[in-house]
């Protein structure tokens, strides 16, 4: 039966890591130590905002982030803040991605992105992985002026697509995001590449995947 999945994009179906593992013969490595910082910052960002009620756009936020990371790993080398940044805004989508969302959509499914990146920066990873033809719509929280994982941001997928929640399946490697999703009543999948423990056991995903070549069992 055709059905609507929404995912996730940056580490879900864009690889955030890739991209600046590419920089290790110039910067050490120390690079992936960066990585880490930069996106866990990247989201702390996003969340403490969030809290306090305010809101700053995602690139900001992103740039932000790595000026910290650089800070806290003085042996990359602060030349590389611009190509890191230009990566980020052209980020390799995951090798199963492609296919994922082809089979999804040669099984009748509508496919769609939430993220908390913005529309510039989203429009920069879709066209740089060439899956625009494979998605039905890109969902940004810059319409909101909130990041996930506020309740109001996934309504954005139920207001875009005239659609009930429980019509909505939510692809995440974010456990917190799943976590969300399922909260307002979207069936969660849980891309659970690294076999990372379960965090939120109340808001249980309808299924935990491996991979997004999973998701060809599931169509």
């Amino acid at each position: 039966m055709p059905g609507l999945f929404i995912f996730d994009a940056y580490g879900t179906l864009f690889d955030v890591h890739a991209c600046i593992a590419r920089f290790e013969k110039e910067a050490g490595p120390d690079i992936a130590r960066l990585s880490d910082i930069w996106r866990t910052k990247q989201l702390e960002y996003t969340w403490t905002l969030t809290l306090a009620g305010h809101y700053t756009e995602f690139w900001m936020l992103t740039e932000r982030a790595l000026d910290y990371a650089l800070a806290r790993v003085p042996n990359v080398p602060k030349a590389l803040k611009p190509r890191l940044m230009d990566s980020y805004f052209q980020l390799d989508a995951f090798p199963d991605a492609r296919l994922a969302l082809q089979a999804l959509k040669a099984a009748g499914h509508k496919t769609g992105i939430l993220s908390n990146g913005s529309p510039k920066m989203l429009d920069g990873a879709v066209d740089g992985a060439k899956l625009g033809g494979e998605l039905d719509a890109v969902l940004s929280v810059d319409a909101l002026k909130m990041f996930k994982p506020r309740p109001e941001v996934y309504g954005l997928v139920t207001d875009h697509f005239r659609c009930k929640p429980g019509d909505v399946t939510f692809v995440s490697s974010n456990r917190w995001d799943v976590m969300a999703g399922v909260s307002v009543g979207f069936r969660g999948l849980w891309i659970n590449r690294t076999r990372m423990p379960d965090e939120y056991p109340d808001f249980p995903p309808q299924k935990i995947l491996s991979s997004l070549s999973d998701l060809a069992a599931l169509t």
